[in-house]
């Protein structure tokens, strides 16, 4: 049976680094919203509520695509909202996968500030956001409780170890 994995959790928490490297040792379908919703922008107006919409919906449908080949898929977005955790989780049971959701933080505030400031956008076009706007995200409480994966002083592969043994 196929999984889908879904991360959430806010920007510089780590979830792209662990979302590439997942994917990378499950070979399994990397799905990120940056890199999906930076093609969108490419080619529509820049209409940023669009955008961000248009983004989530194109990678739940791709998601389900590939879990119902068989191929497990690693869903890497800030996640924010019950609405958007619910959607990637209808995705992946109407595919008839297993779904694992895992929200990644960091619990040091200052590691975590550390990062956003100083990390380097890898998806081309797409501006990262500051600070002020990571602690100023609209990102709401669960409504499940996901598995969490704390990133604070930790390396990626260490944190990356400990998910796949969850998994």
């Amino acid at each position: 049976m196929a999984t889908l994995i879904v991360l959430a959790g806010l920007p510089g928490t780590g979830k792209s680094t662990l979302a590439r490297e997942m994917a990378r040792r499950l070979g399994a379908v990397w799905l990120r919203i940056d890199s999906v919703e930076q093609a969108i922008a490419r080619s529509v107006a820049d209409e940023r509520d669009l955008l961000e919409d248009a983004g989530y919906q194109a990678c739940y449908a791709v998601a389900a695509d590939n879990l119902r080949l068989g191929l497990d898929v690693v869903g890497d977005s800030v996640n924010p909202w019950p609405q958007t955790r619910d959607a990637w989780r209808d995705a992946g049971l109407g595919a008839g996968a297993r779904v694992v959701e895992i929200e990644v933080v960091c619990s040091d505030q200052a590691e975590h500030r550390r990062r956003v400031e100083t990390r380097a956008s890898e998806v081309p076009g797409l501006v990262l956001p500051d600070w002020a706007a990571v602690v100023g995200r609209d990102y709401r409480p669960w409504t499940r409780p996901p598995q969490v994966v704390d990133t604070a002083g930790r390396s990626a592969d260490a944190v990356l170890a400990e998910v796949l043994a969850r998994l």
